[in-house]
């Protein structure tokens, strides 16, 4: 019987699996979706492939998992980092402060190797559902500030931020972007005179 690493049998399946999927990730960031296989999952991390069958069904299980662990870490520090927030400039500044901090630590390395793939349609369909969750904030501060055109403003407002966030992963200075993204954010959604 192999000796677990943890004070519960519960405990170190948590902990290998946490391992794999960690694993995992960087192999997919490294080397894209067809890096990310169960035997490549499991040597980096001294598991043999037989025994990552024990937490993952495929690779495709590993994707959908990675998928899942990702969004779920960034949404919940996004849902922190708005907390008590009720004034929609307000959400939209931490929103973008957020997202961008989040840039800055490479949380967004995932989802990009992952948009950037071939995926099953059921995979980007949980992808874009995943995704829709985390700008819901963002959507519904620019409903209530009753901006004109919300869906078209909606999407060249997610471009900047995402341009933003490649200038910040290009070596650009954090701060810097975040002030110039909030200011550009504020002028788009002022009302009009």
């Amino acid at each position: 019987m192999p000796k677990i690493s943890a004070p519960t049998v519960v405990e170190h399946r948590k902990r290998k699996r946490d391992a794999l999927l960690a694993a995992a990730t960087e192999l997919l960031v490294s080397g894209g979706v067809s890096a990310v296989t169960p035997a490549a999952v499991g040597a980096a991390v001294g598991l043999s492939r037989p025994s990552v069958y024990q937490y993952f069904k495929s690779a495709a299980d590993i994707l959908a998992a990675i998928t899942e662990d990702s969004f779920a870490r960034s949404n919940a520090q996004l849902l922190a980092a708005l907390e008590g927030l009720s004034d929609p400039l307000k959400v939209m500044d931490a929103y973008v402060r957020e997202t961008l901090r989040q840039a800055a630590a490479g949380a967004h390395r995932p989802a990009t190797a992952l948009s950037e793939a071939e995926l099953p349609d059921e995979c980007r369909a949980r992808v874009a559902e995943l995704h829709h969750e985390q700008i819901a904030p963002f959507m519904s501060a620019l409903r209530q500030l009753n901006v004109p055109d919300l869906m078209i403003t909606a999407q060249l407002l997610g471009g900047m931020l995402e341009a933003a966030m490649r200038a910040i992963e290009s070596g650009s200075d954090p701060d810097a972007v975040a002030r110039t993204t909030i200011a550009l954010v504020h002028a788009a959604v002022r009302p009009q005179e």
